[in-house]
């Protein structure tokens, strides 16, 4: 429950790098770097629900730890995969349904921020979130 709150983009480290190598445009990249994301995280249990608004779209996001689901990220790219726990930190294994690649991302608490961090072909990028 120590993800529970509002959170708004801050910051972030070697995003547009990461971008690139997902194949985002450079337009959108450009975009996504203004893109004043805040996340709305409500835990129960196992359960999450994120509520993910920014200048580009509003969308819900439910999961239960462990369960895979579909997901669309911002630039239209479907994946499917699962959150786990691992101890304090929430990590997300994705794979894209256009190329089969795997995306990972973890979200944990750092100094009182929320940390995003992504890996995707050996590129990696932060998006750091602070509490509103």
């Amino acid at each position: 429950m120590a993800f529970n709150g509002t959170w708004k983009i801050d910051r972030n480290d070697n995003y547009d790098k990461f971008m690139e190598q997902m194949g985002i445009n450079v337009m959108k990249r450009k975009l996504a770097e203004h893109d004043n994301l805040k996340l709305i995280i409500e835990q129960n249990g196992d359960k999450f629900t994120i509520k993910e608004s920014s200048t580009f779209r509003s969308k819900d996001i439910e999961f239960t730890l462990g369960v895979q689901f579909d997901y669309s990220l911002a630039d239209g790219t479907e994946v499917t995969g699962t959150w786990v726990m691992e101890g304090d930190v929430l990590k997300g294994t994705f794979t894209r349904k256009d190329n089969g690649k795997i995306l990972t991302t973890t979200r944990a608490l750092v100094g009182g921020e929320l940390v995003q961090s992504y890996n995707y072909e050996g590129v990696d990028a932060k998006r750091i979130f602070k509490k509103a």
